[in-house]
């Protein structure tokens, strides 16, 4: 109980620090803001900042709490492992999927950093097979949920 309370002044000192750099923007002149980089800097640059420093402790607090989880749990830790490798097995199978060909734009001239055997061809194109194979096993495995509903029914 007293987690949750400590949790709640947390949220509403974010809640009220977010609300305050919001409304100090639009206590300002729209055009001013516009046209004055000091302005800018002293207006909008600290609720790009906040929203930054958020958003990094989002993903630093549920990180940690994953892997603190994880080892709390050797049984989920084996399981994650087990998927993890299972997803490098996949990724490793699009890598080698993939080509390097050129990439042409619509004028049909090669793209700067298009050329024939360059690794951001390859790694882009083993993200697209990548895609294309984890959609194709969701696909399945929601057609097999599809067909045990029904046959349940």
């Amino acid at each position: 109980m007293k987690s949750n309370k400590i949790l709640n002044i947390i949220i509403a000192i974010v809640a009220l620090v977010g609300a305050f750099l919001f409304i100090k923007i639009f206590m300002e002149d729209a055009e001013a803001i516009e046209t004055d980089v000091a302005l800018q800097n002293s207006v909008i640059s600290p609720i790009i900042y906040y929203s930054t420093a958020l958003l990094i402790a989002a993903i630093v607090i549920a990180v940690v709490l994953s892997l603190w989880s994880l080892i709390r749990n050797p049984e989920n830790l084996k399981k994650t492992l087990l998927g993890l490798a299972a997803l490098g097995v996949l990724l490793l199978v699009a890598h080698f999927m993939s080509d390097s060909e050129a990439v042409y734009n619509a004028a049909g001239k090669i793209s700067e950093g298009g050329e024939a055997g360059s690794s951001v061809n390859k790694w882009v194109g083993t993200g697209i097979w990548y895609s294309v194979i984890l959609g194709g096993i969701a696909s399945l495995f929601f057609v097999f949920d599809l067909v045990k509903g029904l046959i349940k029914s």
